[in-house]
């Protein structure tokens, strides 16, 4: 017996186009694998220099620092999931492979988000929030589809730390070999 679909892409008042639930979707369920060519760093650039720097549109997801997905080259419909500072998923790499799972039980026709967690870089130009703006419509939106910027170091972040870095160490001694990803700007916009 075939299995109905989780969800289905369609227009998006979020950005061009979404992924919508088709049927109530548990917290906790893998819902799909991101998946693309799988390239170099260099190779995603070279690929995306040409492009107009205000233009943030890509399908590229970082896996390790060796290996970034080009969802735009042999990719599926996980690449029509859009960004959202409320999320109701998230993306997790397991064996360097990429996938997303509700984080909340999403009912029918809801659109599925997730958190694109782009990060910043020391030579990022000026108006980079604007080009990598968020349109998610959560009332406390940060703006952008970038990470927050680093605060500067005290003694709560300096636990906090050290906190995620206890937490991680327990899960490679579990045997995970899981992580949060994230998704990539290209040096275009350099």
């Amino acid at each position: 017996m075939a299995r109905q679909p989780l969800f289905q892409v369609r227009r998006s008042a979020v950005h061009g186009q979404g992924a919508f639930a088709l049927r109530r979707i548990r917290k906790g369920t893998r819902i799909v694998e991101y998946l693309g060519e799988r390239v170099s760093h260099a190779e995603a650039d070279r690929r995306y220099e040409s492009k107009h720097a205000n233009d943030a549109h890509t399908f590229l997801f970082i896996v390790d620092s060796k290996t970034v997905i080009d969802a735009g080259v042999d990719g599926n419909e996980a690449r029509f999931l859009n960004h959202s500072c409320n999320p109701n998923c998230e993306s997790v790499i397991e064996r360097r492979r990429v996938f997303i799972e509700a984080i909340r039980t999403i009912e029918p026709g809801e659109e599925m988000t997730y958190d694109y967690q782009i990060q910043r870089e020391d030579d990022d130009p000026p108006g980079i929030d604007e080009i990598f703006a968020c349109h998610c419509g959560f009332p406390q939106c940060r703006g952008t589809m970038l990470w927050p910027p680093d605060p500067p170091p005290g003694p709560k972040r300096r636990r906090a730390a050290s906190r995620r870095a206890r937490q991680a160490n327990h899960t490679q001694k579990r045997g995970r070999d899981a992580g949060r990803g994230t998704a990539r700007k290209s040096a275009r916009r350099r």
